[in-house]
């Protein structure tokens, strides 16, 4: 959008409006099972924002107030390129708590995946391998910055990554967030982290050997959840959780690295590493069963073996044995650049 003078050179709004009234033209542009995401025109600042607060039926409820805060809170003080600024915190009498962004413009890396996924040449183009190793590396760059300020993102996957129209890579939604030194149990209502199997029956024996991973489908209509889950219900993607995410086990910056490991793998191959045939079977995946190397599962894509190295060290069932710093993964990843060369 084109920077307008009449947005800069008028006189503040008099009287000066407060809370959400300070936002004109207020438009819904997305929504998840408790939340809703605006854009809306600041009239004191003169720009258009982006506004998440909770569904009508959550705006009381204490837990999802709560999580909706701390959401905003986590955010804001992750400054750093990769995340989007927050402007404002604040609770309407109608509306109850909501925060305000910056808006951002582009296409999430899913949709890039996907579009791959289904030939299209112009896409391919856009983002050929190459690309799409740079979008993980600032990705991790990122994550790098939140881990050394105590904080796990928990929920890193395709879908939270957004790419901008001039390049830029930002890393959303941080409301599963871990900040370190907390409880495992967020409150009285929320469970931290998974318990594997929860409401769910085993589905059968896995049988050993390398997953038969498929294209990048849509993976939200299966198994997205909203990051305002409510106990009995997980926390986090299903398809890029680590093991001990799933096994409820404490969690650490390698349980990030792991996901990334996912996305890497995701990003090269254009398939995914763990997808079964529902959620119990993508945990038994994950927990028991080596996906094929990408460069094996997509020979086509001119992947180096090197990249078959880190992935396998990043999806390490142990944590112990994957990369022990974002920093580390980060260097393999430079490395591997230097191999992919223009490709």
């Amino acid at each position: 959008m084109m920077l307008s003078l009449s947005c800069t050179d008028t006189d503040l709004p008099s009287p000066l409006p407060v809370g959400l009234e300070r936002f004109s033209n207020r438009r819904e542009m997305a929504r998840g099972g408790n939340g809703v995401l605006y854009s809306g025109f600041d009239q004191v600042i003169g720009r258009t924002v982006a506004i998440k607060m909770l569904l009508p039926q959550f705006k009381s409820d204490y837990s999802f107030r709560r999580r909706l805060l701390r959401e905003a809170r986590v955010t804001a003080q992750l400054e750093h390129p990769g995340t989007v600024p927050v402007y404002e915190i604040g609770e309407d009498p109608e509306h109850g708590i909501y925060y305000v962004m910056k808006r951002i413009s582009g296409e999430c890396f899913f949709s890039v995946l996907r579009q791959i996924a289904k030939g299209d040449a112009e896409v391919v183009d856009v983002f050929p391998l190459r690309r799409r190793i740079e979008i993980l590396i600032a990705v991790c760059q990122t994550l790098a910055f939140a881990h050394v300020r105590g904080v796990i993102h928990r929920d890193l996957k395709p879908s939270n990554i957004w790419i901008g129209n001039f390049g830029e890579v930002t890393l959303l939604d941080w409301g599963a967030a871990k900040v370190w030194g907390e409880s495992r149990l967020d409150d009285a209502n929320y469970l931290s982290s998974p318990v594997r199997g929860l409401g769910k029956a085993q589905s059968g024996s896995v049988a050993a050997g390398p997953v038969a991973a498929g294209p990048v489908a849509d993976s939200r209509a299966a198994f997205e959840l909203s990051p305002l889950t409510p106990a009995a219900q997980l926390l986090g993607t299903p398809t890029y959780m680590s093991p001990e995410q799933i096994g409820n086990r404490d969690l650490d910056e390698r349980s990030d690295i792991f996901s990334a490991g996912v996305c890497l793998y995701e990003a090269m191959a254009i398939a995914e590493p763990f997808r079964g045939r529902d959620q119990e079977d993508t945990f038994d995946n994950i927990c028991s069963r080596q996906p094929a190397p990408p460069s094996k599962r997509s020979p086509h894509r001119g992947i180096p073996d090197f990249a078959d190295e880190i992935v396998d060290k990043a999806l390490s069932k142990q944590a112990s044995c994957r990369h022990q710093s974002m920093r580390e993964f980060i260097a393999d990843l430079d490395l591997l650049l230097q191999m992919v060369g223009g490709a």
